[in-house]
């Protein structure tokens, strides 16, 4: 599968920014999707996940509340609708993919073997 993540922006601190991630290959199988973001210097931080079959959501702390994860078509298959942005939320934000259920913990980068090339979201105070 290949992922894209797409839809970042400049953003004013309080404002919304709605990501999609598109998927071309196999979009039926998976395990679970999820977010991630990356700013410099930090390793990526899980933002939100959801399991495929279930559709059990699940959040990192920092987006808890105002940022819920969704499914998609098979060509876009996930979704990221953040609210009320913040200052910190400035990252590049990246989707990722997972076919099989072993593989680790789904909040950890590392059990996700698919990635897409990322989204800049930058939010201003």
């Amino acid at each position: 599968v290949q992922l894209q993540a797409c839809g970042g922006g400049l953003v004013q601190a309080g404002g919304s920014l709605r990501l999609s991630c598109a998927a071309s290959g196999n979009t039926f199988n998976f395990y679970a999707m999820g977010w991630f973001r990356q700013t410099p210097g930090k390793e990526r931080e899980f933002v939100a996940g959801i399991h495929w079959t279930t559709s059990t959501t699940f959040y990192g702390d920092s987006v808890k509340g105002r940022s819920p994860i969704s499914r998609g078509s098979a060509s876009t298959p996930l979704y990221l609708s953040m609210n009320s942005l913040k200052p910190e939320d400035t990252a590049v934000y990246l989707c990722a993919a997972r076919y099989g259920a072993r593989g680790g913990d789904l909040s950890s980068s590392e059990a996700y073997p698919y990635w897409g090339q990322g989204t800049q979201v930058t939010v201003s105070s």
